[in-house]
């Protein structure tokens, strides 16, 4: 694979799955979600990541979205779909079914739950570059998965053939820095739009992955193109703004996953429900979310109105 044929760069958006109320995927909410989050500017999408929840689907239902997906997206932006899994077969399986649907590339991160040796999770991903010709995106995210990529495993998988970047979100700047230090003359590095803004841009990053796209409409790529303008107090002040936001939605310990499809019911977008055992928010946390959006200048898409997910008890 030509590396450098791969040009992914800007704001991703990873979106989210939205389920009706009786636990299916809401096809045509998420194909609308998918088309308002390319309306307001992003540069790629991923599907099937941990803000899509993965691990609450079944491997059909991914291979679903995939098609979806790329389906909604036409064309305007690559599409990456998420195929991470425990069993190196199942993860194949799924880049496979990625690649047959469209995809641009495949998110995979190690296998979680079990801790395999450096070397197994080197094995993993050459075993996947060996089976499916797909740009491959790494998945750092060892607060949920308990298997770092270390910079130094980060340097030994920089050298998988179909290895391109990786989405470094250990929510660690020095992690993410070493990383772009040790292999970003090889690979692509995306942080998370709120670790370090321009400061990760103007150091070598190429964008970042945020989630704020599926409830924010437009200004939730103000960081990358006030970079791109030259404008670093425009970017200083949207990371100012995305952070204060981000802190007022997640605060008291709310489920993140939870919180960006409350913020999307609210504000005219289709959310959904979450699936089990995550639970919709109660009325005391939807108001206290209405208000922060409202507050930071959240806005309804102007194009139409989806009604509101019912709230728990």
């Amino acid at each position: 694979m030509d590396k450098s044929s791969v040009d992914w760069h800007g704001s991703w958006v990873a979106l989210v799955t939205p389920f009706d109320g009786d636990g299916a995927i809401d096809e045509v909410g998420f194909a609308r979600n998918v088309d308002l989050c390319i309306q307001g500017g992003v540069d790629g999408v991923l599907v099937s990541g941990c803000t899509g929840e993965f691990w609450a689907l079944t491997d059909a239902e991914r291979v679903r979205l995939f098609g979806l997906c790329v389906e909604a997206a036409a064309g305007r932006v690559p599409v990456i779909g998420g195929t991470g899994a425990i069993r190196t077969p199942d993860a194949i399986a799924l880049s496979v079914a990625a690649k047959d649907a469209g995809c641009a590339g495949v998110m995979v991160m190690p296998p979680f739950f079990v801790k395999p040796s450096a070397a197994d999770i080197v094995a993993h991903y050459e075993a996947i570059s060996g089976a499916v010709d797909i740009p491959i995106l790494l998945y750092n995210i060892p607060a949920n998965n308990v298997n770092p990529l270390t910079p130094e495993l980060v340097d030994r998988l920089a050298d998988v053939e179909s290895v391109v970047a990786i989405k470094e979100s250990s929510l660690d700047f020095a992690n993410f820095y070493r990383a772009l230090e040790i292999a970003g003359d090889r690979i692509r590095v995306f942080p998370p739009g709120f670790l370090g803004g321009a400061a990760a841009l103007e150091i070598g990053a190429h964008g970042y992955f945020q989630t704020f796209s599926n409830y924010w409409g437009r200004e939730s790529n103000e960081i990358y193109q006030a970079y791109l303008r030259g404008d670093l107090d425009g970017a200083r002040r949207a990371l100012d703004k995305e952070l204060a936001l981000r802190d007022a939605l997640n605060r008291g310990g709310r489920n993140g996953y939870v919180v960006i499809k409350a913020a999307m019911n609210l504000f005219g977008r289709p959310g959904g429900y979450p699936r089990l055992p995550l639970r919709p928010l109660g009325d005391a946390a939807l108001a206290e979310i209405r208000e922060a959006m409202e507050r930071h200048g959240a806005t309804r898409p102007e194009d139409e109105e989806v009604p509101v997910a019912a709230v728990a008890e």
